[in-house]
């Protein structure tokens, strides 16, 4: 049953991957969201999504977006953004692309509520058009450097290197398309942040505006510079914006990187590989526990994960472990389920994703997996306690029956089973006798506690 388990889980991967290889799916919004069908003199607008931390998944996903952009020929590509920051190079690859683009760019800050924080800022200010939206923030754009998933203290000469260089990455952009340069860069020298208001007063964006139909029927007829200094004026009257949708596949890796689900695959994981161990043959929990660790090991080159936080979770498993093997009453495993637990809220804490993994997350992977470990231990020692059951050997201390009296050589009833039987004394039918010992296939006996050879004789010579 197992095995054909395993082949189905397989096929369904393999399933789900061909089906994933295809390219972004891709949602017309007809006419200026919900108007007429288009017509081919109308402006194309592709709208974009940035709505997570900015990771390698993400940089893929915005690639394929303006490889569809040009082949499309849009007249502009928009990209919503809602971002806590996250890892430079990704920035970096992103920013690249952006000025590089042969089609014009907007960030825009959106829904309310939303920032563009840390390398986000970086992102909007890079951008032919940066705009937000009433009630959004950006900047806090200081670098963060990372030691064991947490912000970490470093050398003071090498903390001004890295500053620097950020400050002049962002200077050399923000020069380009006509930016507060000096403003920009309080963002980076000293942690300052921005309101939609702020943003906008002090030159660091270029529109406030509530929805993306108002941003894009005020940039319509106007004129902005590219990052090489060409001047454009933007024809968007009623344009036809088409949302560019991630792949499934690159959906199912942007939620591998998210705390919570990181966190119960590196569980099953764990979990899995600790079943197939402790009991092979089982196959199914180690093709589980492989796949799931696979995962996890992806989103922890993402992730910066705390080391405490996974020392904590290994010292958890050990103590149930142990739960199983010593009376300690319940406190071994209730001592593993609080060290998972904060293992699990200290797993990944950092600047970089604003989260770690929630409360009800490490609660719901934390209980099952304690009663799973101390249970299966409990079953491997119990499995060790058992005699061995192939053979002769076991009968070994057992009592049987005398069915053909033994003179030397007789039968015994042992165990369900007739035994040939030797005896260093004659013992009649009926008595019961102890196994001693096994030699090929006789059993020799003794007559059992109660039964003194004379008795026996006396028996014998009765009969």
């Amino acid at each position: 049953m197992s095995r054909r388990l395993t082949l189905l889980l397989l096929g369904l991967l393999c399933a789900g991957a061909l089906a994933a290889g295809g390219g972004g799916q891709v949602q017309e919004v007809k006419g200026s969201r919900g108007q007429e069908a288009e017509k081919p003199h109308r402006a194309r607008v592709l709208e974009l999504r940035l709505d997570d931390m900015i990771h390698p998944v993400m940089v893929e996903y915005l690639e394929r977006g303006f490889v569809r952009a040009e082949e499309t020929d849009a007249s502009l590509i928009l990209i919503t953004m809602n971002t806590p920051g996250g890892l430079d190079s990704s920035m970096r690859e992103i920013i690249k692309r952006i000025i590089h683009s042969k089609i014009p760019v907007a960030v825009y800050v959106f829904p309310s509520g939303s920032r563009a924080a840390s390398a986000g800022f970086f992102v909007l200010l890079s951008a032919d058009v940066a705009a937000m939206a009433p009630g959004t923030d950006t900047g806090a754009a200081s670098p963060v450097f990372i030691v064991g998933g947490q912000s970490a203290q470093v050398d003071e000469t090498m903390k001004r290197k890295v500053t620097n260089e950020a400050a002049a990455y962002l200077r050399s952009i923000v020069g380009k398309r006509g930016r507060n340069v000096e403003v920009a860069e309080l963002a980076v020298t000293e942690a300052k942040a921005f309101s939609d208001s702020e943003a906008l007063k002090q030159k660091l964006v270029d529109f406030i505006a509530p929805s993306a139909e108002e941003l894009l029927a005020r940039l319509d007829g106007h004129t902005i510079t590219r990052f090489d200094g060409a001047a454009l004026k933007l024809e968007l009257n009623q344009p036809v914006v088409t949302q560019f949708e991630m792949t499934e596949r690159q959906r199912f890796l942007s939620r591998i990187v998210r705390p919570d689900v990181f966190f119960i695959l590196l569980i099953v994981g764990v979990l899995g590989l600790y079943t197939e161990f402790t009991h092979p043959g089982l196959i199914l929990p180690g093709v589980v526990g492989g796949i799931s660790m696979v995962l996890a090991l992806f989103a922890m080159h993402v992730l910066p994960i705390n080391v405490t936080g996974l020392l904590l979770i290994l010292l958890a498993l050990a103590l149930f472990i142990l739960e199983a093997k010593v009376a300690s009453h319940g406190i071994l495993a209730i001592g593993g389920a609080v060290s998972m637990v904060l293992g699990a809220l200290m797993l990944i804490r950092s600047p970089l994703t604003g989260m770690g993994v929630s409360l009800g997350a490490a609660l719901g992977a934390t209980i099952p997996f304690a009663i799973l470990t101390v249970f299966l231990m409990r079953l491997v020692l119990e499995s060790l306690k058992w005699k061995q059951s192939v053979g002769a050997e076991p009968l070994v201390g057992q009592f049987g029956e005398v069915t053909e009296a033994i003179d030397g050589k007789g039968m015994i009833f042992v165990s369900g089973e007739l035994w040939r039987a030797a005896a260093r004394e004659i013992i009649p039918r009926g008595a019961r006798v102890r196994v001693t010992r096994v030699e090929g296939l006789t059993l020799h006996v003794e007559p059992a506690a109660g039964e003194s050879a004379g008795a026996a004789r006396d028996t014998a010579a009765s009969s």
